[in-house]
C-alpha cells in the first residue's frame, strides 16, 4: 500500500495530510497543522519562509512516524516568490498584500498597456501579480545578481530536495505566461527588462523532481486552487468556488479566453491539469476574519454566524472594492462604505450578504463570456462549512449549491501524486 503526503499551505495555516487507497476509496489523515501569517518588517508585509520550512520538515517527520510515505508535494497560494542568488534566498520575501507595487503599476502599463498584457497572458489584473512585484524588485535593484525566482512551494521543495523546478499552474498566476503556448512569454519579459534566465521551461504536475529522506518529491498543481479543482468530484460541466481567505470562482474551459469582455470582467486564465481554469479572484473570508479579529476575537465562528442570521441589517457593500483589500481597520472600511452605525452582528451579516452578491455578479459575467449557463455551483474550502453563506449564495445566484466541506486542495494534491507515480 502506498502512502502519499500532501502539504497544503494557506495564508493563515498549513496542514500535512497523508492519503492512501483502501478498498478502492481514498482515505486521509491529518498528521500536522501549523499557523501561518504575514509579518511586518521595515514597514512591509512579508512571509517568514524559514518558519514555513521548519513546519514543513516537522510535519514530514510526524508523517514518517505513522506511515511509510512514498511521495510528497507542496501547494500554496500563488503570485508570491523567493528570489535566489545561487543557493541563497534574497530576503525579505514580500507578501502579496504589501503595497510596494502601487507606484510600479503605472510604469509597467506605460511600457506594455494592460490590454496588451491581457491578450498575451490572459491573467486578470491584481495589484500583486508577480509581474508587478518583479518589476518593483528590478526598480529597487533587488534583481542584481539574482539567478532564479522560485514560487513559494517551489522554494520549499527546493530546500527539501535541492532541485529548482518551475511548475506550470503556479507560473500562470504570475502574469508572465503566454496563454497560447503555456510557457513564459519572453517578449513580455524583454519589454519589462526582466532577465531572461529567470524564466526557464515549465514543468507540469506529476513530475518527480527529487527525493527527501527517501521520499519522492513530486510536483502537484502547486497553486492551491489548481489542486483544489482537481480535488472536487464534479459531475459534468459546473461552476466551482474555492472559498478561503480569497474566493476563486470559475469553470474549466478547453482553452484560455483572452477577449475584451473577459478582460473587462477581470477574469483570469490559469493552468489546470489538462484544461484551462477560467476564474476570477474575488473577496473571501478575509472580510469575516478581519472583522472578527477587530470586533470579537474571542467569539467562535459558529456564534458569529448565528448572530448574523438573527440580524435584520440588509445593506451590502462592494466586497471587491480596494477599500477592503488591506485596510488598517476593517470596521472603519465598512463604516465608510455604509455611512450608518452598525451593531456587531450587522457587520457580519453585511459581509456575508456582500460576498454572496459578489459571487452572483461574477457568475453573470462568466456565463456571458463563455456563452453557457451552468446549473451547479460546487463550493469547497473553509466557506463550504458555512450553511448561512451557502444559503445566501444559492439565493443570490439561482444555482444549485453543492457544498463539500472537504480538504479539496489536499485531495487534489494527493490525486496528482497517486496518478503521477
Amino acid at each position: 500500500m502506498g502512502y502519499y503526503l500532501a502539504i497544503d499551505i494557506g495564508a493563515s495555516s498549513g496542514r500535512h495530510i497523508v492519503g492512501w487507497r483502501e478498498e478502492g476509496q481514498l482515505k486521509t489523515k491529518e498528521v500536522y497543522r501549523f499557523p501561518n501569517g504575514v509579518t511586518e518588517r521595515d514597514g512591509h508585509l512579508t512571509w517568514d519562509v524559514e518558519a514555513l520550512l521548519f513546519h514543513v520538515r516537522a510535519g514530514i517527520a510526524e508523517a514518517q512516524k505513522q506511515f511509510a510515505v512514498s511521495s510528497l508535494s507542496i501547494d500554496t497560494w500563488g503570485v508570491d516568490y523567493v528570489l535566489m542568488k545561487g543557493n541563497h534566498a534574497v530576503l525579505p520575501v514580500y507578501a502579496y498584500r504589501d503595497s510596494r507595487t502601487e507606484g510600479v503599476i503605472p510604469r509597467v502599463h506605460e511600457i506594455m498597456p494592460f490590454a496588451q498584457l491581457y491578450r498575451r497572458t490572459g491573467c486578470q489584473f491584481q495589484s500583486f501579480n508577480s509581474v508587478y512585484q518583479l518589476c518593483a524588485d528590478r526598480l529597487a535593484g533587488r534583481l542584481e545578481g539574482v539567478t532564479d525566482f522560485l514560487m513559494i512551494p517551489e522554494y520549499l521543495m527546493y530546500r527539501l530536495c535541492g532541485v529548482k523546478a518551475k511548475e506550470f499552474t503556479n507560473a500562470t498566476t504570475t502574469g508572465l505566461v503566454r496563454a497560447q503556448t503555456g510557457e513564459f512569454d519572453m517578449e513580455v519579459a524583454d519589454a519589462l527588462s526582466l532577465p531572461r534566465h529567470l524564466f526557464p521551461k515549465l514543468q507540469h504536475p506529476g513530475t518527480v523532481i527529487g527525493e527527501y529522506q527517501g521520499i519522492k518529491v513530486l510536483l502537484c498543481a502547486t497553486h492551491d486552487t489548481g489542486s483544489a479543482v482537481e480535488g472536487i468530484p464534479m459531475e459534468g460541466e459546473a461552476l466551482y468556488l474555492s472559498s478561503g481567505t480569497w474566493s476563486l470562482l470559475g469553470v474549466k474551459t478547453p482553452r484560455p479566453l483572452t477577449d475584451g469582455a473577459s478582460m473587462e470582467a477581470n477574469y483570469s486564465n490559469e493552468g489546470g491539469v489538462g484544461y484551462n481554469r477560467y476564474q476570477k479572484n474575488i473577496m473571501g473570508m478575509w472580510l469575516i476574519n478581519e472583522l472578527r479579529r477587530e470586533l470579537c476575537p474571542g467569539t467562535d465562528f459558529g456564534t458569529i454566524v448565528r448572530e448574523a442570521e438573527k440580524s435584520t441589517f440588509d445593506q451590502t457593500v462592494d466586497a471587491d472594492s480596494q477599500a477592503f483589500i488591506a485596510p488598517k481597520s476593517m470596521k472603519a472600511a465598512f463604516d465608510a462604505a455604509l455611512g450608518v452605525p452598525l451593531k456587531e452582528a450587522d457587520y457580519f451579516r453585511c459581509a456575508y450578504r456582500s460576498l454572496a452578491g459578489s459571487y452572483a455578479k461574477a457568475i453573470r459575467e462568466l456565463e456571458a463570456s463563455t456563452g453557457k449557463s451552468y446549473e451547479r455551483l460546487y463550493i469547497v474550502g473553509g466557506g463550504a462549512k458555512n450553511g448561512f453563506l451557502n444559503r445566501l449564495t444559492a439565493e443570490a445566484t439561482g444555482k444549485k449549491v453543492i457544498a463539500l466541506p472537504i480538504e479539496a486542495t489536499a485531495l487534489g494534491n494527493l490525486k496528482i501524486q497517486m496518478e503521477g507515480i
